[in-house]
């Protein structure tokens, strides 16, 4: 795969370098909540700039239906991205038409521009080869060359991803091989003891990765909504908590299966429990009570993991070598139910383990308690395509990369 620094030292100036970034940040109206993906990506566009490209940045934001929508603009992502560069950047209100096409002909060497979504165009996400190919062409039209970095989107079969790069000289960006590199290092050679922490709320999102990781890991520590089909499967009372009765029978498998294999699934022992979900937008304070896993009244809901499971989990990560977290344990957005996401996250930074917070709500989380990104090994940018690379799927878009 060849990388970035491969297309500097080629000569990039005066070129059009097409980057596909992941600039899909959340948003309250158009104010952005959390930039992190955006400063992922920063370093690429800027080393692209100082070489002399003319830097056309797209990227999606959220699911609009094909069509544009305001609601789902990168106006907001571009600003952002021009503060933190320290410079003016161009945007286009269109991804392949008029405003486009005059935008980056208007580029001088140095210059970044940024186009509006790409999901406002139905031939980005199209299941057709051809219209995903058609748009892919339109993009092309506008560019040289191709760096590939926006991570959280190479699992996806998209236009940008995966059928651009087939019709430019392309490359892969600083973020994308940095991800790489670290996802090698949780599946390749991994020090032990390799302890994985899922979270997040539904078991059926992270079936494949436990299937994988029951031959991978050494322990597995299950919190979040998904814990509770966990402890239902081994049958106790879950109350009114996040349930996929579907799931049962998969869950006891794999629990069946980590014992035959010596892998340590370590479920909460005590649990936060309320009878209703908390208020995210007031963050009112929540009434909730501290049981018993096993005895979570038939009237009320988990939601975060209790204070002995806190330090269990962080017993279990302690002695590890390799630490790798996806999901919150608890219903973080909430500062009543945030405890146990925060003691996951000291765990993670009191152990000298190498450790790696795999993208979406998790590292949002760190972010949004206040955490420093740096004192992690590694944050990722993309959870979703971080969970299929550990199940050992191929990602559309590292494949589009290859040479």
């Amino acid at each position: 795969m060849k990388t970035i620094d491969d297309l500097t030292a080629e000569g990039v100036a005066g070129k059009r370098v097409f980057v596909r970034a992941d600039l899909n940040v959340p948003l309250d109206g158009t104010t952005i909540t959390d930039d992190g993906r955006i400063r992922a990506v920063q370093p690429t566009i800027a080393k692209l700039a100082q070489y002399g490209a003319k830097v056309i940045v797209a990227s999606h934001l959220g699911r609009p239906k094909g069509a544009p929508d305001p609601a789902f603009s990168l106006a907001p992502a571009a600003a952002r991205l021009g503060e933190l560069l320290g410079r003016d950047v161009a945007f286009a209100t269109d991804t392949v038409g008029e405003s486009a096409k005059s935008v980056v002909d208007g580029l001088s060497d140095g210059q970044v521009a940024v186009l509006e979504n790409l999901r406002f165009n139905p031939g980005e996400t199209s299941k057709d080869d051809a219209e995903r190919g058609a748009f892919a062409d339109q993009l092309a039209a506008l560019a040289d060359l191709y760096v590939g970095d926006g991570f959280g989107a190479v699992h996806r079969k998209h236009a940008s991803v995966f059928d651009l790069p087939a019709r430019l000289p392309h490359a892969a960006g600083d973020l994308i091989a940095a991800e790489v590199s670290v996802l090698k290092r949780l599946t390749e050679d991994v020090k032990r003891p390799y302890v994985v922490v899922l979270g997040g709320a539904k078991v059926s999102d992270k079936l494949a990765v436990i299937d994988q990781l029951l031959s991978k890991a050494d322990r597995l520590l299950i919190g979040g909504g998904m814990a509770y089909t966990f402890l239902k499967a081994k049958g106790y009372e879950v109350g009114i908590s996040l349930l996929q009765e579907d799931q049962v029978p998969a869950v006891t498998e794999y629990l069946e299966r980590a014992e035959k294999n010596g892998v340590e699934l370590v479920l909460p022992v005590d649990v936060l429990a309320a009878a209703e979900f908390p208020d995210l937008k007031t963050k009112a304070p929540a009434e909730y009570v501290v049981v018993d896993a096993d005895k979570i009244p038939s009237d009320k809901e988990g939601l975060d993991i209790g204070p002995r499971t806190r330090e269990l989990f962080a017993s279990k990560i302690a002695d590890a070598e390799t630490v790798f977290w996806n999901g919150p344990v608890g219903v973080a957005e909430h500062p009543d139910y945030a405890g146990g996401t925060t003691a996951v996250a000291r765990a993670l930074l009191d152990s000298p383990a190498f450790t790696v917070v795999g993208g979406g709500d998790s590292a949002a989380a760190v972010r949004a308690l206040g955490f420093d990104e740096n004192a992690f090994g590694h944050i990722s940018t993309g959870g979703g395509a971080s969970l299929e690379y550990l199940e050992g799927k191929t990602l559309p878009g590292l494949a589009a990369l290859e040479d």
